[in-house]
């Protein structure tokens, strides 16, 4: 199948909205593209043209968009561009919606605290396994007493 796919770099530009459809979560939240140029004459990098777009996110992308992003968040985002002209009112409106496989924040930005997001439950929950003992052994007195007594060279 032939489809236009896109990453765009940008701000997240409205709020997520969340909803929970008969085919499962859905997520919309628009995205603010900006061209930067270095402008010569003022010596200084200056924005251009602003593109928004539409971008909509299904299922698990969906609850974890809405869970992570807020506006202003610099993301990138991955999917599939979807250009749809309608009328309106006797206007012709055009709208582009990105599809989404992957959004994430962009890290040349800022920072991120990634947290694994528990898996949906449809079979019965393992039994509880024992937390690992990752500390040292305790040392025996008697060992303790040991290293204490011994000589230590010092050059």
């Amino acid at each position: 199948m032939n489809e236009t796919l896109v990453c765009a770099v940008g701000n997240v530009a409205t709020q997520p909205v969340y909803r929970e459809l008969a085919a499962g979560p859905s997520a919309r939240f628009r995205l603010a593209v900006t061209s930067r140029y270095w402008d010569r004459e003022k010596n200084t990098w200056t924005d251009g043209h602003t593109n928004f777009f539409t971008v909509w996110a299904n299922r698990q992308l969906a609850t974890n968009a809405a869970a992570s992003l807020s506006v202003g968040d610099p993301v990138v985002v991955q999917g599939r561009l979807k250009v749809r002209t309608e009328t309106r009112e006797g206007q012709q409106w055009t709208s582009a919606d990105i599809d989404a496989v992957a959004i994430g924040h962009d890290l040349a930005r800022g920072t991120a605290a990634f947290r694994r997001a528990g898996k949906p439950e449809t079979a019965a929950p393992a039994p509880p396994r024992p937390e690992p003992d990752w500390e040292t052994p305790a040392e025996s007195p008697d060992t303790a007493v040991q290293q204490q007594s011994e000589p230590v060279a010092v050059t």
